[in-house]
């Protein structure tokens, strides 16, 4: 009922900043809590950022805090994630994910979300 798609992925040198960005096809964009996490190769899919439904509350893993940044724009029904600072431990496919909630929370465990995009692959190498 809900489709995400993920764009902005791609190839980029340590240090350097990328930009991914997830459009909805859900027109109360405003009732789902939304989440960004990522999979690297022979590696669990973990949580890199959520954000509760208003954008008052986010939340990010220990290991892109001060360096990614996720924000929401519900009137575009679009969520991005700022990405600077990249790592070549960085290098994943990266997946946007979306949960309807009534409250503030934010949600970092993947097991919670309904809905997930295609994933866009993000590459940081020399």
């Amino acid at each position: 009922q809900v489709q995400l798609v993920e764009s902005g992925g791609g190839l980029v040198q340590p240090g350097g900043s990328l930009r991914l960005s997830c459009a909805a096809a859900e027109i109360r964009f405003e009732n789902y809590a939304l989440g960004w996490f990522r999979q690297a190769p022979g590696k669990e899919r973990e949580f890199v950022a959520g954000i509760s439904r208003s954008g008052r509350n986010t939340e990010y893993a220990d290991s892109v805090k001060g360096r990614f940044t996720m924000s929401r724009d519900d009137a575009k029904a679009m969520v991005s994630l700022q990405m600077n600072s990249l790592e070549p431990e960085d290098t994943a496919v990266y997946y946007c994910a979306a949960t309807r909630n009534y409250n503030e929370n934010v949600y970092p465990d993947g097991r919670v979300y309904e809905y997930w995009g295609q994933g866009t692959q993000v590459t940081v190498s020399s």
